[in-house]
């Protein structure tokens, strides 16, 4: 007896939910970080601001914050287009759109952040 799954379907539960609950407490955590540093700076100026991001650190830390950011609605999205869309293929549809945009944000975050 073979048990079909669904291609777009639910039963990801648990580990979603702590994944969802581990970016937003990454997302906190650099956010009390970040106001910190740019409450820190001497003047609101590109030059300060670029300061504040040349370190190789705080630049990978703002890229990892994004990836959360994105795995965090990613989750958040798929479910909602798991519980309110019905038919399949349009389910499908949406699921895919949601992710090439999301990872398209994520190139662009990382070009934003590695052009400064």
């Amino acid at each position: 007896m073979v048990k079909q799954r669904i291609a777009v379907g639910a039963h990801y539960g648990l580990k979603d939910w702590i994944a969802q609950r581990a970016t937003a407490v990454f997302m906190a955590i650099y956010t009390v970080i970040f106001a910190f540093a740019a409450l820190g700076l001497s003047e609101l100026s590109y030059e300060a601001w670029s300061g504040l991001f040349s370190g190789g650190l705080f630049r990978f830390l703002s890229f990892l914050f994004f990836l959360s950011l994105f795995y965090h609605a990613w989750i958040g999205v798929r479910d909602i287009w798991m519980d309110y869309v019905k038919p399949t293929g349009v389910r499908l549809a949406l699921h895919l759109v949601t992710l090439f945009l999301l990872v398209g944000y994520a190139g662009w975050a990382a070009q934003i952040l590695w052009r400064l």
